[in-house]
């Protein structure tokens, strides 16, 4: 894909959402995609309403609302469109199919993805029905951040000692549910010695100092604000609590004992945080039992088999090297487009006059 020289680069627009309570990974994913192919094309982002800024370095366009949008992609006519914005509606898609010659969404669980050219489904949901051909369903195009490698499978390298064990809660950027709340006034009643971190995210909407002013009240235990980085912290942890998006994926890197609390709806779906898996998935959060976390806790802690047992089995998935799948998958569709670029030009010039 890297152009003769003279030869005009293609152009690749990305347009992210902030969509289901998907926390900072897609705009994370996007950013990681951009860089590595920045060379080879040239990069737009589309930022709406619920769009994070574009990465430094990028060029973007505002399109606030559904026609903006449209209407921007045919100023813009990109060569291929990278769409990340929650579940998205044929309608639409079937508009932007006569804009764009080929498009690739992400985790998409509406009827539009039926649409799109191809889907990588990262985050999937328990089922038994088919799924479409053009979408690649699995943990395998989940991209880890560059700031995970010097933490991957380090589980298998830690072996427990006689110092107090850590525990690490984090329920992502937004916490809507003020899942970290919970889950530290549930610890307080631990009489064990263990060490706590809760780690609060950059678009927390609550009160971090009623965290704070809880974690007063126990000993080794600690409320980390932004900025941080997150795969350090988690590293250093004996077992982690966190929300059952993509953060499974991440503690799958490393290698460390998980229990999974779903947010919201959407995250119960969710299939791949189970315990053949390595993970301990107690369901809803608001709803979980004070007993039942506090067992889920303290179990892999005082339990080395269920440790190891944890430990290799979230090893054994190889996560984290999806990017090379991703970026050659969108090489090939700027390489062999679905449409007809001329064809597009006109039917996108029609559209406009109606």
């Amino acid at each position: 894909m890297i152009p003769i020289d003279g030869q005009e680069k293609k152009t690749v627009a990305i347009h992210i959402s902030r969509a289901d309570e998907k926390g900072t990974y897609p705009e994370r994913r996007a950013a990681m995609i951009a860089n590595t192919l920045k060379e080879e094309v040239t990069i737009q982002f589309i930022c709406g309403e619920n769009s994070p800024p574009a990465p430094e370095g990028f060029e973007s366009v505002t399109a606030v609302g559904n026609r903006a949008f449209l209407n921007a992609l045919s100023v813009m006519k990109p060569d291929l469109l990278i769409r990340d914005s929650g579940s998205t509606i044929r309608e639409e898609v079937e508009k932007v199919r006569t804009i764009v010659p080929s498009i690739i969404h992400f985790d998409d669980f509406g009827d539009g993805g039926n649409s799109a050219d191809l889907v990588f489904q990262t985050l999937y949901a328990d089922s038994n029905d088919s799924v479409p051909e053009h979408y690649v369903v699995g943990t395998e195009s989940f991209i880890a951040d560059d700031l995970m490698v010097p933490f991957e499978k380090i589980g298998l390298r830690k072996e427990q000692s006689n110092y107090i064990p850590h525990l690490v809660i984090s329920f992502g950027d937004e916490d809507i549910g003020n899942l970290s709340y919970r889950a530290l006034r549930h610890m307080m009643q631990l009489q064990i010695p263990l060490k706590v971190t809760v780690l609060i995210g950059e678009r927390y909407p609550h009160d971090s100092s009623a965290l704070q002013m809880m974690a007063l009240g126990r000993r080794n235990t600690f409320i980390k604000l932004p900025p941080y980085n997150f795969a350090e912290v988690c590293s250093t942890a004996d077992i982690i609590l966190c929300a059952s998006g993509y953060m499974p994926y991440e503690v799958a890197v490393m290698g460390i004992p998980c229990v999974v609390l779903a947010q919201n709806d959407f995250e119960v779906g969710l299939a791949f945080p189970k315990e053949q898996h390595g993970f301990i998935h107690l369901g809803l959060g608001r709803k979980v039992k004070q007993s039942s976390l506090l067992n889920a806790i303290m179990e892999p802690l005082l339990h080395e088999p269920l440790r190891k047992k944890a430990i290799a089995r979230q090893t054994a998935l190889g996560l984290g090297d999806g990017k090379d799948a991703v970026c050659e998958a969108i090489r090939y569709y700027l390489e062999y487009p679905k449409r007809s670029v001329d064809n597009l030009t006109r039917k996108a010039t029609s559209n406009m006059l109606h």
